[in-house]
């Protein structure tokens, strides 16, 4: 690149390998000659490239084939899947409960016979309780055992008849002895009060002066001779009554969300109202808009620290409020930690330290703080010429709806494809032949039936030995991968649209004159036609990335008991580098589809242009990305508290002489979490264009002072204003259309 020796605020030089660079003032950065030369001077280069042509072709295929035969795989699960499967319990039989048009349609409860089999070692390898399972239409509702039954049937039937419902099929009168009843396994030795959950009978525990009773009994007679204590039956139920407590808590909040749907809906709104006048305001008062986030921000949170002193001063005295959530435990009702004083204090501190770091990094990024604000005004134009840009991510969430969706559905069907398999069961856990598969038809009549007296032929899980269901995990790894691919594929085309809509925003001279016809149509188009192959090459590598992110997780929950302390050293070690790895992969991603989206190159190419000139201006790379996140998290912050307190003051009926909010509410905190949560995604969404649009930006800077000079031949395209606080050099005056 040549340069005018007339020129005023700077000087080339020439590197010792030939390439031009910069010579800048001190503080500012330095190009090195290691990451490149900066790109030559074109006369006709007015923005992204429009003469362009297929990039990574190759992957563009790879890419296209993996869809298609993830469509193939999809339809393959389709045929053989049945999410009944899913939708149904399965007794021993391989029948399903509930069913219409079966035997079973009346009989929707699946019911264990022996519930204390549960605990047997069987079950980490079956994944099947090793008992008798059926159909019932109803769980039992007291303790009974057969032989109670037995010798009270002699004088009231009626005792039968209520046990008969529970036993594999009916008779007039119980004909077996206790030892038949035994081998035969046709009835539950006991039945206990139970409810039902999940379409399946659990133990129907509770508290009784403190003690967990079960119909108001400690201990029971299991039918066998044994006297069994409710805790083992709660082992049993492998911690069966929280979650009967969390489907009370579910169905309140389900109440809760019945009476506030629309008050959610007003939030939301709101919120998105909000969001857009932030981004209407950003475009003319930056600066005021910025304090009035930091001001925002600190207000809200120093009404939190408030409001938790407060709370924290009312449990003062109250029995069991200075208990620990340790003390307590893990509990479904919420509700309950909310009447410790530990919890509030811990939210004060939270909220404090919160409030201090928020203050610190103010003060001592005060000064770099005019950059973020300067491009924070420069991105509110760009918005502003280009409105339809803040519409776009709703098309990035149809994308990612439809991939979840299909993938999720992909899942149960290839789960639930096959045909019910049958293995031996022994309760006692002691039979060669137990885990053999077998034909519960003809069982009884076999070998197998003679050598382990007791043992069933009961159902276990759905397969087949076909070649599609030996592979039926390697197709729920595809299906996963795929996944991965696929939602960062439809990331990756959103951040390249976006970019290629601000860069015809920057390299117009005369703004908004010059810009292009419907920018945001146009580069999505480009990004589709042409570089299909290098979105999918960068989604790829992210996707590989987080696949194995995922397999360390999986082996770090499988194996976690198994493991020596080096060995889970090294995995936190993988786990550690793996997710920087991701992290860096995603940055230099983003800015690669920038390049892309500029210049029409491929994948490594614009990958290794874009590396370059980051490091080329690393130090405007430091400032300008962590001083911009940190204000627009602020704004995000700022949406989502703001629209949080209101919705804390109506849903605790604090602002009744303004609006009269919803009553009788079950747990507040349910529409309010949704409604904060929802706001901040909202803003999100608003504030993540702003984010492209600001690096596209910065990018297109870079590259500005690289090509031009600010001369009348080789004028910048950037505002004059914005180029004095990136650069801090004088700008040769350019007559510009703002």
């Amino acid at each position: 690149m040549s340069r005018q020796a007339g020129s005023s605020w700077s000087s080339w030089t020439l590197g010792k390998s030939g390439a031009s660079t910069i010579e800048e003032p001190p503080g500012s950065d330095l190009e090195d000659e290691n990451f490149g030369s900066p790109r030559t001077f074109d006369p006709d280069f007015k923005g992204p490239v429009a003469d362009r042509s297929c990039t990574d072709v190759l992957c563009c295929i790879i890419f296209i084939l993996f869809i298609i035969g993830y469509i193939l795989l999809g339809l393959m699960a389709w045929v053989h899947g049945d999410p009944r499967r899913v939708a149904y319990p399965t007794d021993s039989k391989g029948h399903f409960c509930g069913q219409k048009g079966t035997p079973n349609e009346n009989k929707t409860i699946l019911f264990y016979f022996n519930l204390f089999s549960c605990t047997s070692p069987s079950l980490l390898v079956n994944l099947q309780c090793p008992t008798t399972q059926i159909c019932v239409s109803k769980c039992p509702e007291k303790f009974l055992t057969y032989m109670e039954m037995y010798f009270m049937y002699r004088t009231r039937e009626n005792y039968w008849s209520y046990y008969s419902q529970f036993c594999k099929a009916a008779s007039a009168k119980p004909v077996k002895a206790f030892t038949q009843l035994l081998l035969d396994d046709d009835c539950p030795t006991a039945i206990f009060p139970s409810r039902p959950f999940l379409q399946r009978c659990f133990p129907d525990f509770s508290t009784k002066n403190g003690l967990l009773t079960i119909g108001n009994k400690t201990t029971f007679n299991d039918g066998s001779g044994k006297t069994r204590n409710v805790v083992e039956l709660r082992a049993a139920a492998n911690g069966v009554n929280k979650i009967l407590d969390a489907r009370a808590i579910g169905m309140k909040v389900f109440e809760d969300y019945a009476t506030t749907w629309y008050w959610i809906l007003i939030g939301l709104t709101i919120a998105m109202l909000l969001s857009w006048m932030f981004v209407i305001l950003l475009r003319v008062t930056a600066g005021f808009l910025f304090w009035v986030f930091i001001l925002g921000v600190i207000g809200i949170l120093a009404y939190g620290i408030w409001h938790c002193y407060q709370e924290y001063s009312k449990l003062q005295g109250k029995p069991n409020s200075h208990l620990s959530i340790y003390n307590i435990g893990i509990q479904t009702d919420i509700s309950m930690y909310f009447q410790l004083k530990q919890t509030w204090f811990t939210f004060m501190i939270i909220l404090a330290i919160l409030e201090v770091i928020v203050i610190v990094m103010l003060i001592f990024l005060r000064d770099r703080i005019r950059v973020s604000i300067a491009l924070l005004k420069e991105g509110s134009k760009a918005i502003g010429y280009i409105p339809s840009t803040l519409i776009y991510p709703v098309l990035t969430f149809i994308f990612l709806s439809i991939c979840i969706s299909y993938w999720a559905v992909t899942a149960v069907y290839l789960a639930t494809s096959g045909t019910p398999i049958y293995k031996v069961i022994a309760p006692e856990g002691q039979c060669e032949h137990e885990n053999k598969t077998c034909d519960p038809e003809i069982f009884n009549t076999t070998e197998i039936a003679k050598a382990c007296p007791g043992a069933h032929c009961n159902f276990a899980f759905y397969g087949g030995k076909s070649l599609y269901h030996q592979y039926i995990t390697t197709f729920q790894i595809v299906n996963l991968f795929i996944f991965l691919w696929l939602i960062n594929f439809v990331i990756a085309l959103g951040q390249c649209t976006l970019a290629g809509a601000f860069a015809s925003y920057y390299w117009a001279l005369k703004k908004p004159d010059d810009i292009p016809p419907h920018p945001l149509f146009t580069a999505f188009g480009r990004a589709i036609r042409y570089h299909t192959g290098s979105l999918a090459f960068g989604s790829l590598i992210l996707a590989t990335i987080q696949m194995v992110r995922l397999v360390l997780q999986y082996l770090d929950n499988r194996l976690k008991d198994a493991q020596s302390n080096i060995s889970r050293f090294l995995q936190c070690c993988l786990k550690c580098c793996f997710w920087c790895l991701e992290h860096v992969v995603k940055f230099l991603n983003r800015h690669a589809y920038v390049m892309i989206a500029i210049y029409g190159q491929n994948f490594c190419r614009s990958a290794r242009d874009a590396f370059n000139l980051l490091m080329r201006n690393v130090l405007k790379v430091a400032v300008m990305d962590r001083v911009t996140e940190f204000v627009l998290t602020l704004g995000k912050i700022l949406v989502a508290g703001c629209i949080g307190i209101l919705a804390f003051l109506l849903f605790t009926e604090r602002i009744p002489m303004i609006v009269e909010g919803p009553t009788s509410l079950n747990y507040y905190w349910v529409p309010l979490l949704t409604v904060i949560i929802g706001s901040y995604l909202i803003a999100h969404g608003f504030f993540s264009v702003y984010a492209m649009c600001i690096d596209t930006i910065f990018i297109c800077f870079c590259e500005d002072l690289e090509r031009n000079d600010g001369s009348a031949e080789k004028p910048y395209f950037i505002a004059p204003t914005l180029h004095g606080i990136l650069n801090k050099k004088q700008l040769v005056p350019q007559k510009q259309k703002e």
